[in-house]
């Protein structure tokens, strides 16, 4: 299982289109991605403009599908203008998951 998580930080009083981009994102996912296996979008409790990703892929493939997807263009327009630094991204080798 391939995955990434991405630290993605909104400037302020952004944090709301930020959120709404980012579920465009998992809603297209769950309409249009069958391998891509989870998308789970979190934001911080105590800096709102903080926003991490972790996606899960079938295989490199499936990832190369879904960062290469309109939505994934579209997110990055909406984004690149709000975001306050790099996104970080790290690209792993799942080695357990636990999921009830």
């Amino acid at each position: 299982m391939i995955t990434i998580t991405a630290v993605i930080r909104a400037k302020a009083g952004h944090e709301a289109t930020m959120r709404d981009a980012l579920v465009a994102v998992a809603a297209h996912v769950a309409a249009n991605e069958p391998e891509t296996i989870g998308f789970f979008i979190s934001q911080s409790e105590t800096e709102p403009g903080l926003f991490t990703t972790y996606e899960r892929f079938a295989d490199k493939a499936a990832m190369d599908r879904h960062n290469g997807s309109a939505a994934v263009a579209t997110f990055f327009g909406i984004a690149k203008p709000i975001l306050d630094g790099e996104v970080i991204l790290v690209t792993s080798q799942e080695i357990s998951a636990t999921l009830r």
